[in-house]
């Protein structure tokens, strides 16, 4: 039989180790730990430290951040697992020194220096700008919404929450007397059990209950940004975190705002927000973006260098429209209505929905229109295809402040017409008891108030090179959502509060942009990493 070297893997072996020879050149850590030990300013840190003449020594931040920023690169956001791969992987050990940080203290570093985690943001935007990284031709704006730590089922109005608590108390006191009747009824072993159970459901709820009531007393009701100023949901575990729709469901979390560069897919701009209306984000963006080039020395005013904005629906409205036209910003911004408005998409948009709607079987019937009508301003009167009188069911105005006169065909006469089925898009409707007639409207007054800066964002939507322009944004910014929320893993943020929630998304833009630069200096050579 051949003789070979004896091995057994569950011997332990001490092995001499250099650390700086596991940071290999080329790769994503060493251009980490080169950008932190020469190239970033880290001093906004050291404001949180009072160790100077007491205590024991802290944890370098140089060595917190290059860990936290490593992790996050590999998927990995739990400050458990950060700090059980310091003790068990070789470049966690090697980029940390083997110093092996407890879970605390980085949740802690994390959570606690969100204004420094800013700070380090913005100067890796500046060293992507000296490398030539950014073209400061096209930015595009787009958010992402994602699942905070809070649970959904803890949201509501502070009425809703109030009604909740009646709730629970009602069944805690339904299940105080049950368990009263176990405790009478029922003895031995089995009994005992049943009791048991009851008491933990009674404290499980007690819980609830308590958690409701203390949030209530100090609780003030959310008001959304909207025009009607009415009341949105709040929730009791993460109160700045809020309710939204997304493809996937509703979900509680936040809107994650990134100003992407067209140039080589770098973040200029990031911003963690609790509401899921994106476009009340969009003129805070703007201004930080050009805040943060004088303060960075880029630019004076970088929307008059010729700088392009995009973004997409969510963020029309009028008053971003107004902003815009009036400061000046080469921006495209489309309506929800544009694709309508675009000859490419009319046939498909057609079809799309007539064929939701109608049965494979059914004939497709041409309906009259309004022209088909024979309408009198002067007697404000409309007589139907049928020659049957309608009646003027209200005078008022359109959603675009147009002032119509709506008429309403008479029920009797509805059921009982030959053309109903050329008239009316659901004519059996009209057999119902609270049926209606066909209804139609016709225009009297078109409305004065002209909206230049809505019409001048439509005009520059629809023209040929503003379709061609609005048609890059996808490519900019998508990809940088779908890199971090697939290939780094970010599914959802794990801290509460505003404030830590954008520390979080700040940190994965940095990975974005640091994983760039390493990208551009392993091709180009041009940078020292």
């Amino acid at each position: 039989m051949p003789n070979f070297i004896p091995y057994d893997y569950s011997q332990d072996t001490m092995v001499v180790i250099n650390f700086d020879d596991q940071i290999l050149p080329g790769t994503f850590e060493h251009a980490l730990h080169y950008l932190i030990e020469h190239k970033l300013d880290l001093s906004q840190f050291h404001a949180a430290y009072k160790n100077e003449h007491e205590g024991r020594p802290a944890f370098d931040p140089a060595i917190l951040l290059k860990i936290v920023l490593f992790a996050y690169s590999k998927g990995i956001t739990s400050s458990r697992r950060i700090q059980w791969c310091c003790h068990t992987n070789i470049i966690f050990k090697a980029l940390s020194c083997d110093t092996n940080p407890d879970f605390t203290t980085i949740a802690g570093f994390i959570s606690g220096h969100s204004e420094a985690i800013a700070s380090v943001f913005e100067q890796v935007v500046l060293i992507c700008h000296e490398q030539g990284l950014i073209g400061h031709d096209l930015i595009a704006i787009d958010g992402c919404k994602l699942p905070s730590n809070a649970a959904k089922e803890w949201s509501g109005t502070l009425e809703e929450l109030e009604r909740k608590r009646i709730k629970l108390a009602e069944q805690i006191e339904r299940k105080i007397e049950e368990h009263q009747a176990v405790d009478k009824a029922e003895s031995g072993k089995g009994g005992a059990v049943h009791a048991q159970r009851l008491q933990q459901t009674i404290q499980t709820l007690d819980k609830a209950h308590d958690k409701i009531a203390t949030f209530l007393q100090t609780a003030e009701p959310r008001i959304g940004k909207s025009i009607k100023k009415t009341e949105v949901k709040s929730n009791i575990t993460d109160n700045e975190s809020c309710k939204m729709t997304t493809s996937h469901g509703t979900i509680q979390g936040y809107n994650a705002i990134a100003a992407v560069d067209a140039k080589h897919q770098i973040i200029v701009d990031a911003q963690a927000i609790g509401n899921g209306q994106e476009h009340s984000a969009l003129q805070p963006v703007l201004k930080r973006i050009k805040s943060r080039y004088q303060t960075l020395g880029i630019s004076d005013d970088i929307y008059k260098q010729g700088l392009v904005v995009t973004a997409d629906t969510g963020y029309s409205n009028k008053a971003n429209n107004r902003y815009v036209h009036e400061n000046e910003i080469d921006a495209y911004i489309p309506d929800n209505q544009f694709r309508m408005r675009d000859p490419l998409f009319a046939d498909r948009t057609e079809k799309k929905a007539e064929l939701k709607t109608r049965p494979k079987d059914e004939k497709v019937i041409t309906l009259f229109s309004a022209e088909d009508f024979h309408f009198d301003l002067k007697s404000r009167s409309c007589l139907c295809p049928a020659g049957e009188s309608m009646w003027l069911k209200k005078a008022g105005r359109d959603s675009k402040g147009n002032e119509k006169l709506f008429f309403m065909g008479r029920l009797s006469k509805c059921r009982s017409c030959s053309l109903a089925a050329q008239c009316m898009r659901r004519p059996e409707s009209a057999h119902h008891r609270h049926g209606s007639g066909r209804q139609v409207s016709f225009l009297v007054k078109k409305s004065i108030k002209k909206d230049t800066s809505a019409q001048w964002m439509k005009d520059r939507i629809d023209s040929p090179a503003g379709k061609q322009i609005y048609g890059q944004r996808m490519k900019v910014v998508e990809p940088v959502f779908g890199n971090l929320r697939s290939n780094k893993g970010l599914d959802r943020f794990s801290l509460r509060g505003k404030v830590k929630v954008n520390a979080q998304w700040l940190l994965f833009c940095c990975v974005q942009n640091v994983e760039k630069l390493y990208r551009y200096a392993g091709s180009s050579k041009k940078v020292g990493i």
